[in-house]
């Protein structure tokens, strides 16, 4: 069953009249409580910055894999840098995906690198232009979640610049992925498990195949497809946490492709944005009442980061 999900002009958001803006607001946040997903056109990330992320995004994953493997960091939970094979699992599930990956994390000001404390990112020499144009994407998409959270606190009747200063310098994370030709029959692997996403909200470019599938309300699998130049943005499960409830983080899946096309890949890359570490994700007041009472313990973005890492197999407990 596939499914065209509702699509909004981001212009309408930035540089519309007060009805269009208004109209944009509520229409993302219906989308939201019903679905969880919705595409987005007009927005920040280029087509020409696009096209060029995923032509150097695969001429990385054409690489040797012992010249891959140089950029695996040890110890940092795959926040930078590469990750092998079948490393990373949903948190209900003990089997590892199908999928390898990359990550490029904030590239913080020099005088703020030690106020933030992140990882450096990693420089992939033999692809350089994959750096310049992940950063240039990371950017991009930075921009673009900017004005899809402003909506959101709109919707939320927060003040509209709420997310601002968290998200500024925020612990997000680009990642492109690398589906790998299926070469045996999987027992219990997909190429990514059924998972809701961490962050507060994840925007996705096109992938290079189909496969995303989302649960929708009535428990059926729903694949997405996005139009050209469309960015498909979902809730997380921070923005889940933070509004009790309100606003759902959509359970959604990679599922592998037909048996006569195990041998083709796919490349996706999602842009998973994260505020600070600092940022408190307790429940709103305005989202706890009688009806809705509050469903989650308070606790810090960077600590549910940490409790969701070492569920998925990134981090090993302590």
């Amino acid at each position: 069953m596939s499914t065209a999900i509702i699509s909004l002009n981001l212009n309408d958001f930035k540089h519309g009249s007060v009805e269009q803006k208004q109209k944009f607001v509520q229409d993302l946040g219906e989308a939201y409580e019903k679905i969880g997903f919705v595409a987005v056109y007009n927005h920040e990330l280029s087509d020409d910055v696009s096209e060029n992320l995923y032509r150097y995004t695969k001429e990385f994953y054409a690489l040797p894999m012992e010249v891959k493997m140089k950029y695996r960091i040890e110890g940092i939970a795959g926040q930078r840098g590469f990750t092998s094979w079948g490393t990373e699992h949903s948190k209900d599930s003990k089997v590892g995906d199908l999928k390898e990956f990359f990550h490029f994390g904030q590239d913080i000001p020099e005088a703020l690198k030690s106020e933030y404390d992140y990882h450096e990112n990693v420089v992939v020499n033999e692809v350089p232009l994959f750096n310049d144009y992940g950063l240039k994407a990371y950017a991009a998409l930075q921009e673009t979640g900017k004005y899809m959270l402003r909506a959101i606190a709109l919707y939320l009747n927060l003040d509209e610049f709420y997310f601002d200063d968290y998200i500024k310098y925020g612990n997000s994370i680009l990642r492109p992925i690398h589906y790998g030709p299926i070469k045996d029959a999987p027992k219990n692997a997909v190429r990514a498990g059924q998972h809701e996403d961490i962050n507060l909200i994840t925007l996705l470019m096109g992938a290079s195949a189909e496969g995303l599938e989302v649960l929708d309300k009535q428990n059926n699998w729903i694949a997405i497809t996005a139009l050209p130049n469309q960015l498909v943005v979902n809730v997380g499960d921070m923005l889940q946490r933070l509004t009790n409830d309100k606003l759902r983080s959509t359970t959604h899946r990679v599922v592998n492709p037909p048996k006569e096309q195990w041998g083709t890949t796919r490349f996706s890359i999602p842009f998973f944005l994260h505020p600070v570490s600092e940022m408190r994700l307790d429940c709103l007041p305005n989202c706890v009442n009688e009806t809705h009472p509050r469903k989650y313990d308070d606790i810090s973005a960077g600590d549910f980061l940490t409790e969701r890492l070492i569920e998925i197999g990134l981090l090993e407990k302590k």
